[in-house]
């Protein structure tokens, strides 16, 4: 279980770094709306790049940021019902929700998603737009969200099953959270 929890640590790490990275998207993408949205109607000049950018910054945030979402348990559930249970069970909860839709789902996604993905850098995709970005650097991010989101999935059950074992004490934002 030691192994396992270094891992997770390696995993939270990885994600962390990924999910400060992503804020400053945020940043970005309200800097280029706000750019876009003065030429457009001050200057009387549109551009499709600047629009994609947005859409591709906007995407990224939502693809890159769930991992961080699911390890600062941001991400959504039902709960009315969860935070009325101890926290045991709200970890047994955790544990298979995570083995039975989590990472089937972020696996699945990442299965199905990769020839799309490979089709679209093959033949070099772009917009169809007039002046629109290259393509395929957007769908490969969609794999990519979702194998940080799996691997972040994986930490969380880790920290679970060790919760559950006694080998782990959950840090105190996790026990308000997770408890």
């Amino acid at each position: 279980m030691r192994f396992l929890l270094g891992l997770s640590r390696a995993i939270d790490a990885l994600t962390e770094g990924v999910g400060r990275a992503v804020v400053w998207l945020v940043l970005l993408v309200a800097l280029l709306s706000a750019g876009n949205a003065i030429l457009r109607y001050g200057f009387r000049y549109s551009s499709n790049a600047y629009l994609e950018a947005q859409w591709y910054l906007f995407s990224l945030i939502f693809l890159l940021g769930g991992a961080y979402a699911l390890k600062h348990n941001a991400h959504v559930r039902i709960d009315l019902i969860y935070g009325r249970f101890p926290p045991r069970t709200r970890a047994w909860i955790d544990v298979v929700g995570t083995v039975l839709f989590l990472l089937p789902m972020a696996l699945g996604v990442l299965y199905l998603s990769w020839p799309w993905v490979m089709n679209s850098i093959s033949v070099r995709e772009v917009s169809p737009d007039a002046g629109g970005l290259p393509r395929w650097p957007i769908k490969l991010a969609v794999p990519i969200g979702f194998a940080l989101l799996a691997l972040q999935g994986i930490s969380e059950l880790i920290k679970r099953i060790a919760y559950l074992t006694g080998q782990y004490a959950l840090a105190e934002e996790e026990e308000k959270e997770v408890a």
